[in-house]
């Protein structure tokens, strides 16, 4: 992957995380660890949603909570299926996982209706977590619709202004903006836009455009901009989104930069994807979580 500065900083220093001994090696006088919390939907395929979220999270050696948003019924070839628990009862988990653990990020990702943002809307105003990483999750791989109509314009006035990073795809984009986002020069703009909106920073995914061999992932916080670049691979993959924006929250535990933590996330779903397998009856790849670890 190669990544280039256009303003800002001139160059990006890899950060260090300070390592921290096995979960069995810690004795109960000790600080606990730091945990990242997953709301989100499931996936019963096992390659996205919570599932990508959690095997993330232990990949990255962070203790990873979750708090079930939404079900689903779904394979690699499609959701049959979608429910959504009582509103009480989510708010009981996202309770439940603050009352206990020391949470250093939260990743956002499948929150089907508005009734369900603003409730994680309310507590994470109450709650102010360190980071909130945002995973705009409107369309799922198969082309499914997980976004009722009226959860689009609460995603935009509640969850935009709580997120530390929003990372959403361009067909994301287009809808959150309502413009067309065709090429490098609307991707820019588009994420000058996202900030307006309230973001503080974007990281816009470039797989869905046409840029040549190469994809473009575009950052910008309102001070420096950042282009990382990775080889396009021919394939159709599951849970890559969510996978990504996992692995920014348990970079961001581990006290990584923002940029940074896009940077070292970016490779890891890099090489998950390189070393992705089919497990069911499609075309459709699934990433190699721990494989992707091992091999950092």
């Amino acid at each position: 992957m190669r990544c280039r500065l256009t303003t800002g900083a001139t160059r990006v220093e890899r950060a260090v995380a300070k390592p921290r001994p096995a979960l069995h090696n810690r004795r109960m006088s000790e600080p606990t660890v730091v945990s990242a919390l997953s709301i989100a939907g499931t996936d019963s395929g096992g390659g996205a949603g919570i599932q990508a979220d959690l095997k993330t999270f232990a990949a990255h050696r962070v203790h990873g909570l979750s708090a079930v948003a939404a079900l689903t019924a779904q394979h690699t070839r499609g959701v049959s299926a979608v429910h959504v628990p009582p509103l009480p009862f989510l708010r009981a988990q996202i309770d439940a996982c603050f009352a206990d653990f020391d949470i250093g990020a939260v990743k956002l990702g499948m929150l089907a209706n508005a009734a369900v943002i603003h409730l994680v809307a309310d507590a994470l105003e109450q709650y102010r977590p360190p980071f909130v990483v945002l995973d705009p999750v409107m369309v799922a791989t198969s082309g499914a619709k997980l976004l009722e109509d009226d959860a689009l314009d609460a995603l935009r006035h509640r969850l935009l202004p709580l997120a530390t990073l929003v990372t959403p795809n361009a067909p994301e984009a287009q809808l959150l903006l309502g413009r067309t986002i065709e090429n490098g020069d609307d991707a820019e703009h588009a994420t000058a836009a996202l900030l307006a909106a309230g973001a503080q920073a974007v990281l816009l995914k470039g797989g869905h455009l046409d840029e040549g061999p190469r994809v473009i992932d575009r950052y910008d916080d309102g001070v420096s901009r950042s282009e990382f670049s990775h080889v396009r691979l021919a394939l159709q993959a599951h849970g890559t989104g969510c996978t990504l924006a996992a692995a920014i929250a348990a970079q961001l535990c581990q006290g990584l930069a923002l940029p940074v933590a896009c940077e070292a996330a970016i490779d890891y779903v890099a090489r998950a994807l390189q070393g992705g397998y089919r497990p069911g009856r499609s075309e459709v790849v699934v990433l190699d979580h721990f494989g992707a670890a091992r091999h950092a």
